[in-house]
């Protein structure tokens, strides 16, 4: 669908309207439509009726639907109700009904606009039309010829007068799954019953606008804080919009905007409607939510997962846990969390990789149906791994929202990657929506029904136990787990939908995670930086320019915050790990290259892990610029031949002779913490005889390597001190 636009000028004055039964318009007019069920559409089919203050009777409350569905031809059971309806009514001629479906109905305008154009038709039965004929197509040479506009008629909306419509159904003894667009088309071939009756087609879509065959010609009209669709074909503005055929997906896109859903100047008008809130409620009265872990991948920074899940702002003990851990990598973090804090949660399953008989799918499967078999489970709420959910409310936001499926939007950093898809592809897959950029980017703020989401969201209950009861709602022969999720789901007629009222967090890439180290997580800096630098980077290194945060214990040596405590200690983790120190004696050539260390030291050189790139990347986006502030007119790409963790034992190595460094700028980052993991050491610059004796663990000393800083490392007293040394532009 595309858009146009107009500057408006009007604010809108918004309040809830409620369905009268009693006020009359000039003319009278009562819409009829038939819902078994009360399902989301039908609710946004109300929700847009009361808005216009329609008059609406609902018909086949509590009847088993037997009518078939659009892949079929059906609907007799329509016609059953309305006949039984309109006998009911006494006869008044300028009565006027609207018969309409609902489920994939909005309307865009209220009574006197309808009415309006009806009366302007000059015939007392009016037709909504279509350019398709369905569903026997040997009929369309008996179809009359239309100067302009659709030919066929579309049996999903009429409007007409009383006793007109009273005579056009009256001969109807059909079966509730026979045909009611056959019943209905018959009748307007017959050349005779036409005339009699007086039936017409809304060829133009003045009054009705039918979305399947007409895609390309209905586009978005934002005008006086308010919103229509637009036939661009025959440039009007219909009445009501409706979704049928095929065409669920787009009412349900068109539905987010008309008719006031979402406008320029109000934004969304209809997100504080119908929440629940939790303000004020006993923590003990909160609902009881269970909550899906789905670890189905090697995935980064899932300590951090848990630490966030964990900090969730709700009651632990209004909480069940389910988690599904596929990798045996993740055991270790698994089994760590649970326990340190799994008997806080009101109970706890856990469903590891060495549980053959439960794969991704059937996991999926059994979370849900553990809410579902589980009455007092008011909400089942859905967490893949990979999520970074920084928002500690978002399970409280979700609840508020009071629907029955909704996703709080996540992205990729840096990119249009969602958890949500704003339209789908003649086959099934994702296709941009018009809106998608602007909703992701946050130019669009609100809650959007869409046709897909996944990653994390939040199930009712309720919804999972009447509305999508099937235990199977993951598997497809054609369809990954979440896109056959939102194919049953949409096929039950209940709505997925997606908010960026909030900033909720964002979704790792885990396309190239890697398992073969120690601390897998420190080589994330491209795949992850935001994470990586979350994890990483000391948590006052952002303050270093704008609070001066570096501060000057020697001449031209700088000192300031680098690496968090975590870094640090996976740093020094790793090598220990790695464990191949060298010996302390010129034996570079095998780790370096060029082959030679002026004054070697026992230490473990960056290459030998595979972390040059990784530690290159890390000096490029966190000492470069800082180098570049202190050192006025010098400018660094960072590059180095030496980059190593050095080691120092009383028994070992304690200290260094003095010496020059082979660089333009030395980086030293301290390890680990003077006083408690180690006793001495630090370095002196010999020429302004000046000491740097205790060195914080995360920051880093930056020095001048030739000439004029001659310096030696201090003796190691006591304990091990590591540090993490980098020779820049040698």
């Amino acid at each position: 669908f595309k858009t146009t636009s107009n500057e408006i000028t009007k604010p809108l004055s918004f309040f809830p309207f409620t369905i009268s039964h009693t006020a009359r318009l000039p003319t009278d007019l009562l819409v009829l439509t038939v819902a078994t069920a009360e399902t989301d559409g039908f609710s946004r089919f109300l929700r847009s009726a009361k808005l216009f203050n329609y008059t609406v009777k609902v018909l086949g409350r509590g009847e088993e639907w037997q009518g078939g569905d659009y892949m079929a031809p059906g609907g007799g059971q329509r016609i059953r109700l309305l006949k039984a309806a309109l006998e009911e009514m006494k006869e008044e001629q300028e009565k006027t009904i609207l018969f309409i479906d609902s489920y994939d109905v909005v309307f865009a305008s209220g009574p006197k606009e309808l009415l309006k154009k009806f009366q302007q038709s000059g015939h007392r039965v009016v037709f909504s039309s279509e350019t398709l004929i369905w569903p026997d197509r040997h009929l369309e040479d008996k179809y009359p010829h239309v100067r302009e506009g659709n030919r066929f008629l579309g049996a999903g909306g009429f409007i007409g007068y009383l006793p007109n419509v009273k005579t056009m159904v009256a001969d109807w003894t059909g079966e509730d799954h026979d045909s009611d667009q056959l019943f209905f088309t018959n009748i307007y071939i017959n050349p005779e019953k036409r005339k009699s009756i007086n039936i017409t087609l809304d060829s133009r879509c003045r009054l009705f606008q039918n979305l399947n065959g007409a895609l390309d010609e209905v586009v978005l009209k934002f005008e006086d804080s308010r919103v229509r669709a637009r036939n661009v074909l025959y440039d009007t503005l219909p009445v009501i919009v409706h979704g049928n055929g095929p065409t669920k997906l787009q009412v349900n896109y068109l539905g987010n905007y008309i008719p006031k859903v979402w406008t320029f100047e109000t934004g969304c008008t209809e997100c504080h409607q119908n929440l629940r809130p939790l303000t004020g409620i006993q923590e003990s009265e909160f609902p009881q939510v269970t909550i899906g872990v789905f670890i189905q991948q090697p995935t980064p920074f899932l300590a951090v997962f848990f630490e966030r899940l964990l900090n969730l702002q709700y009651p632990k003990n209004r909480l069940k846990l389910f988690i599904y851990n596929q990798e045996s990598h993740h055991k270790k973090q698994v089994d760590s969390f649970l326990e340190g804090h799994g008997g806080l949660y009101q109970d706890v399953k856990v469903v590891g990789p060495e549980g053959a008989d439960t794969d991704s799918i059937s996991s999926r499967n059994l979370g849900l149906d553990l809410c579902r078999q589980d009455k007092q489970c008011k909400y089942f709420f859905s967490v893949d791994s990979e999520v970074v959910l920084k928002n500690k409310d978002t399970l409280k936001i979700l609840i508020e929202q009071n629907l029955p499926i909704v996703a709080p939007m996540i992205t990729r950093p840096g990119r249009l990657w969602s958890n949500f898809w704003g339209a789908l592809s003649a086959d099934g897959f994702y296709a941009r929506s018009e809106d998608y950029v602007d909703i992701v980017q946050g130019r669009r703020v609100g809650v959007w029904n869409v046709p897909y989401i996944s990653s994390v969201y939040l199930v009712k209950g309720d919804v999972l136990r009447s509305g999508i009861p099937d235990y199977d709602l993951f598997s497809s022969d054609t369809q990954d787990a979440d896109m056959a999720f939102c194919t049953s789901v949409r096929s039950k007629g209940v709505f997925l939908y997606v908010t960026n009222m909030h900033t909720f967090g964002r979704i790792l890439s885990v396309e190239n995670y890697q398992t073969k180290h120690l601390h897998n997580d420190l080589w994330q800096i491209f795949e992850n930086p935001v994470d990586f630098e979350e994890r990483y980077i000391h948590p006052n290194y952002s303050l270093i320019m704008k609070n001066k945060l570096i501060e000057t214990p020697c001449p031209d040596v700088y000192w300031f915050p680098m690496f968090s405590e975590v870094a640090c200690d996976h740093f020094v983790q790793e090598m220990e790990h790695f464990g191949q120190w060298s010996g302390g004696a010129d034996t570079g050539h095998r780790r370096i290259q060029g082959g030679y260390e002026n004054v070697p030291t026992i230490d473990i050189h960056m290459n030998q892990v595979g972390y040059e790139k990784e530690w290159h990347k890390l000096l490029l986006d966190y000492v470069a610029p800082i180098t570049e502030k202190l050192f006025p007119g010098y400018y660094t790409k960072a590059e180095f031949d030496l980059a190593f963790v050095v080691r120092y034992k009383p028994d070992e190595q304690p200290s260094l002779r003095p010496h020059h460094d082979a660089s333009t700028f030395t980086v030293n980052v301290a390890l680990n913490q003077v006083g408690l993991d180690y006793q001495g050491g630090g370095c002196r610059f010999i020429r302004y005889n000046c000491s740097v004796e205790a060195p914080r663990k995360g920051w880093s000393l930056m020095h001048p390597g030739r000439l004029t800083h001659y310096h030696e490392g201090l003796p190691t007293t006591g304990g091990v001190r590591y540090i993490a040394v980098s020779f820049i532009d040698p």
